[in-house]
């Protein structure tokens, strides 16, 4: 509300008659207007790339509009949710488009999701309409019919991948063919209008509906080039699934720059390298799962490239050997931290090339991985106790992860009290454990249900994993909380090899000695694969109940 009279405001000219909001000085934030800049500024450089199909922004405008065509012509009208069960694929990134350019909100379904699960969602979040690749077309029709739902089905063959159509189903390039070309685009009339509806990975329990607003999905588009050092005309591959977090709003971003998005069906080491020396691919996200596999590729998956790729990673706190291998084969990697609920990465661990450049490797790889500070569109992003003080600045004195900006949800969708809950004291409570070194600089220490607390200390399982990572033969480490009569609870670690060797419990053991106090130490090693989220992500609380039936 704009001052009246009297008024004890700040910012206020005195006299603010006839300086009002109209249409010629105030349009609500979207990340639509990106687009629909693109096909003029951009109209014939390359949009989308997947094997055989290249587009250029005139035309991947066009596709957009002919999606949210036919969603109108379908039914679906302002407020409507139209979901997906798509990799990340060109149709993926027409949806991110075409469905808010309809006036509805998208709801991009993780595909690795069970029957159960996507019926839940699609009852929840009230979808009408669900556009499947035809690999997801059994999923989709199964959880249509457990839900009772009448949405509708559009296929999404990729034949060329083996995926051809059921024939069951209308097929997404038919209905665009019959749509309007001319479709005027129904932008929001209040940025607080709802762009997107995303499901929370969640280990346990169902999963929690995040409302984003177009005004936040507008400002990540605008900070992450500023915090990433973009230029004009980027190539950008997207291997974060679109599905988690609208891919970290890269794909939203790209027409702002005129960018290339190398879409990509099945990520390998194979694939990224093909990716990186063919298209020139010079950005892309992941998890440190991926940068795993980076370093870890074989002679037959490497591909040589003469420039430097920039790399966002997240999800997880990379074990710093990670970052010094992936440094020394070219890639330039930066932390950063966030969730669902922020629209994904809300900070950055901007690097000080002053300071820290003459460090050797290993220093330096420390330092990134830190999760760092707020990106220029976030407020505030800090460390608190319990009762939501600044925890000091020393690097050991460990909180809470609180973030306030304009990069948070709206909400968890038909769940007013947990949406309050999550917002108590005017901070968005993240349920990460962290410290806060002198320079601001945010470090996680764990989530709050993955410290173990062996004889009354605390035990980061996060530092002891950093410490095994750093073994020639590890792939991946997992530290869990083992029961134990006489400390309460003890380190426990689940190991997954690299190929081909085969260290003892017992060196593993002595390895992480020798760099850990004798508390920290893992108790127990066991080897084998970890299981994952659908996400990607170490199922702890599944190695927590592995861990309790050790003898």
């Amino acid at each position: 509300m704009y001052q009246q009279e009297g008024d004890a405001g700040m910012g206020w000219l005195n006299d603010e008659t006839g300086l009002d909001k109209c249409a010629a000085n105030h349009v609500p934030l979207t990340p639509l207007s990106h687009l629909r800049r693109a096909r003029t500024a951009f109209a014939g450089r390359t949009a989308v790339v997947y094997g055989d199909h290249r587009v250029t922004y005139a035309e991947y405008h066009d596709r957009c509009t002919r999606l949210a065509s036919a969603l109108a012509a379908m039914g679906v009208a302002s407020g409507d949710v139209v979901a997906t069960l798509i990799p990340n694929l060109p149709a993926q990134a027409e949806a991110h488009f075409g469905v808010p350019a309809c006036g509805a909100v998208l709801n991009t379904i993780n595909t690795r999701l069970d029957v159960d699960t996507v019926a839940y969602i699609f009852d929840h979040g009230g979808a009408r309409v669900v556009l499947t690749d035809s690999q997801f077309v059994e999923l989709a029709e199964a959880a249509k019919a457990q839900s009772g739902s009448d949405l509708q089905i559009i296929e999404v063959p990729d034949a060329a991948h083996g995926w051809p159509a059921s024939g069951r189903h209308p097929v997404y390039e038919d209905v665009l063919a019959g749509a309007d070309p001319s479709f005027n685009w129904q932008m929001p009339q209040d940025e607080w209008e709802s762009i997107a509806l995303n499901y929370t990975s969640g280990t346990t329990g169902r999963p929690k509906g995040v409302v984003c607003h177009h005004r936040g999905a507008y400002l990540m588009t605008m900070g992450t080039p500023v915090s990433w050092q973009m230029t004009l005309h980027p190539v950008f591959m997207a291997i974060v699934p679109l599905f988690h977090c609208n891919g970290w709003n890269h794909t939203w971003m790209m027409p702002l720059l005129g960018g290339t998005l190398v879409c990509c069906r099945d990520v390998t080491a194979g694939a990224i390298y093909d990716a990186i020396a063919d298209e020139k691919v010079s950005y892309f996200g992941g998890a440190p799962i991926v940068l795993n596999m980076m370093v870890n590729a074989g002679p037959d998956e490497r591909r040589d490239f003469d420039h430097q790729v920039q790399v966002f990673t997240a999800g997880a706190p990379p074990a710093p050997t990670t970052l010094s291998k992936m440094e020394a084969i070219g890639f330039n990697v930066t932390q950063v931290y966030g969730l669902t609920e922020t629209y994904g990465h809300v900070t950055e661990c901007l690097w000080r090339a002053d300071d820290w450049d003459a460090l050797d490797q290993e220093a330096r790889a420390a330092i990134k991985a830190r999760q760092g500070i707020a990106m220029p569109m976030m407020e505030d992003i800090t460390v608190m106790s319990e009762t939501m003080e600044q925890v000091p600045l020393n690097g050991t004195h460990q909180g809470e992860i609180m973030i306030r900006g304009n990069s948070v949800m709206k909400g968890y969708f038909k769940n007013p009290q947990a949406t309050q809950e999550a917002f108590a004291g005017g901070y968005f409570h993240s349920g990460d454990l962290a410290v806060q070194h002198p320079d601001g600089y945010i470090q996680i220490a764990d989530r709050a249900k993955d410290i173990i607390i062996s004889g009354g200390e605390n035990i980061s399982s996060v530092e002891v994993e950093g410490v095994l990572m750093a073994h020639p033969d590890v792939n991946l480490a997992a530290v869990v909380a083992k029961p134990d009569e006489k400390w309460g609870e003890v380190p426990c670690a689940f190991v997954e090899l690299k190929s081909g060797t085969s260290p003892s419990a017992e060196e593993m053991i002595a390895f992480a000695r020798s760099k850990l106090a004798g508390f920290k130490t893992p108790k127990r090693v066991v080897f084998g694969e970890l299981p994952k989220t659908s996400t990607g992500k170490i199922q702890k609380f599944e190695l927590r109940k592995r861990a309790a039936d050790l003898d």
